[in-house]
């Protein structure tokens, strides 16, 4: 009875876990695409957010392991994602 646990952005959880957090974090981290640009997937915003906080490293760092640019769109979507989760967190904890 062994859960499948795998490694996303060097945060070990299980799939489950993390599909369910993600699935969670959407709807609020979600972007629309433009004309102008395409937008950065939830996933993505979410896989960087956990590599950020699990390493501590700079967006510099971040920025050789992902397409995301360092300086506008990461910090924007790493505070984004932070306080979508930080959001669910306060939700659930109001249900307990």
């Amino acid at each position: 009875m062994s859960q499948l646990i795998i490694k996303i952005s060097c945060v070990w959880m299980t799939k489950h876990n993390y599909d369910e957090l993600l699935w969670m974090v959407t709807p609020i981290i979600e972007k629309e695409e433009t004309v102008m640009r395409q937008t950065i997937s939830a996933n993505e915003r979410l896989s960087v957010t956990l590599r950020y906080l699990a390493t501590g490293n700079t967006f510099e760092d971040l920025k050789f392991v992902t397409a995301i640019s360092p300086y506008q769109a990461m910090g924007r979507n790493i505070i984004e994602t932070c306080e979508a989760i930080i959001i669910l967190l306060e939700e659930l904890h109001k249900g307990w």
